[in-house]
């Protein structure tokens, strides 16, 4: 019991404003593994014939391309955050 008291008291409200180097790796992969997804599906739909089967590749692309731009977005706006406060603070 006592355990779980202390579990949920280290707990943070919310996350810290730097990007460790091993978030940042994280942050590669899962760029590139939308970017791969993206570019795979594009590829699929063009070898397709089924037209039915080809739009669900097409709208499968097209997810990935908004996930990766999603997470490119978060990327550039808390990069841009991050230097205006810098410049602040100097």
């Amino acid at each position: 019991m006592q355990q779980q008291n202390t579990q949920q008291q280290s707990m943070m409200q919310q996350p810290p404003n730097v990007i460790t180097s091993k978030d940042q790796l994280y942050l590669t992969d899962m760029l590139s593994w939308n970017l791969l997804a993206m570019k795979k599906a594009h590829f699929f739909a063009g070898q397709c014939q089924n037209q039915e089967i080809k739009q669900q590749l097409e709208k499968v692309g097209q997810m990935h391309n908004q996930h990766y731009q999603k997470i490119l977005n978060h990327l550039q706006s808390q990069t841009t955050q991050q230097s205006s406060i810098g410049s602040q603070l100097q």
